[in-house]
């Protein structure tokens, strides 16, 4: 290896990305990171509202819950949700999961088995990925471009293969920030009926647009049957409360609710549901939207100002909304990339995480919600030192 170049920087080189998702080294800067920072978690809201809960003196909260999910909790949900889409939502088409990691898993383990085909896009949410070959599938990826989703390309795979289903996140797509117009969402929704097969949609990002407003979610499809949305209160009010849901055509809902899992351990956190319907209803959580959108428009902004100076090589396109930059980097092999960026303290993800296919390899995904713009222009700067070193080897 030749020398590094003169640097105002050092780095110890024995760091190493820890196992735990929020356990950072002092002075890492994960860049990696798809989690709300710290100090955007609302402690205090949720204070109030489970004083609020408690205040209510109803002890079945803590009994077992309902198996679709506490009734008045998916009526506060509903009408929240009819508000933010625009058209109305029923509480009976509504499923209480615990997040949208959770629905994934309780779908493939109802209406897949071993060996099924599904289709994901190429990129894809990597944890997605996990979830799938944990329960034996086999994937079969489908093109994306700067729109997301290639239909054409669905229906040249549709025509060799028939898949259960097909996993998307069609706003602000985990990678790559793509967001599906809504003549493909219609013609895909068109495809799953024609076809029979499932369109799973991970739309956890919907709400989080700062500078383009989304088409309309693919829970408006819902009727029918083909059509599965799945959310969270991950991304706009805290992943620690495990919370989220399914929206659905009352026949899924009823196999979901009907299952043995539920059977036996009740309808998913009860507990929790009710101290969230106190922050929906007492407007807490579009007050949380609104501060979360203000904050990450600012860093986003930040992040592509940096980007721009100290990767000019670097391909992208901005992203409307959503937590993420999906950068290439032209020639670099970004897993060889993250493991020296370890001694830079600075990481990110590697492209070929997102990849079904082991592809992607000059790729890397960034976060712009976890740090303010101070750290991520550091972090960037530490990455562009990292680029070079790794350029002169």
């Amino acid at each position: 290896m030749k020398n590094r170049p003169r640097s105002v920087y050092t780095y110890p080189m024995t760091i190493r990305l820890p196992v735990e998702q929020t356990l950072i080294p002092p002075g890492f800067i994960d860049l990696g990171l798809g989690d709300p920072a710290f100090s955007l978690l609302p402690l205090d809201m949720l204070r109030l509202a489970a004083t609020d809960c408690f205040a209510r003196g109803d002890a079945s909260i803590l009994q077992y819950g309902a198996e679709q999910g506490n009734g008045p909790f998916r009526q506060a949900l509903a009408d929240f949700l009819g508000r933010g889409y625009g058209f109305p939502v029923d509480p009976a088409g509504l499923f209480v999961t615990c997040g949208a990691s959770g629905a994934l898993d309780l779908l493939c383990t109802l209406f897949t088995s071993p060996g099924d085909t599904i289709f994901v896009e190429e990129p894809s949410y990597f944890l997605a990925l996990r979830i799938f070959r944990d329960h034996g599938l086999r994937m079969v990826p489908v093109p994306t471009d700067a729109d997301g989703l290639v239909v054409d390309g669905l229906e040249e795979s549709l025509a060799e293969v028939h898949p259960k289903f097909i996993y998307i996140i069609p706003t602000f797509q985990n990678p790559s920030g793509q967001t599906l117009p809504l003549e493909r969402r219609e013609r895909l929704v068109s495809l799953a009926r024609e076809h029979d097969f499932f369109v799973v949609a991970d739309e956890v990002y919907h709400f989080l647009d700062y500078t383009r407003q989304p088409p309309g979610p693919f829970a408006g499809y819902t009727k029918g049957g083909n059509i599965i949305s799945l959310n969270s209160f991950s991304k706009i009010l805290a992943p620690g409360l495990r919370l989220g849901w399914l929206q659905a055509d009352g026949k899924i809902i009823q196999k979901l609710a009907g299952c043995g899992l539920l059977d036996s351990g009740g309808g998913m956190n009860p507990f929790t549901s009710a101290i969230v319907r106190e922050v929906i209803e007492s407007g807490g959580l579009k007050k949380n939207i609104g501060k979360l959108k203000a904050v990450y428009e600012s860093r986003l902004a930040g992040m592509e100002s940096a980007l721009r100076r100290h990767f000019p090589e670097a391909q992208f396109t901005t992203p409307a909304g959503g937590y993420f930059f999906w950068v290439r980097l032209p020639g670099v092999d970004t897993s060889n990339l993250q493991t020296m960026a370890e001694a830079f303290q600075v990481g990110f993800r590697p492209g070929a995480r997102f990849s079904s296919r082991g592809g992607l390899g000059e790729y890397m995904r960034l976060s712009f919600v976890f740090y303010g713009e101070g750290e991520i222009e550091e972090g960037l700067k530490r990455l562009k030192h990292c680029l070079v070193l790794l350029s002169t080897a």
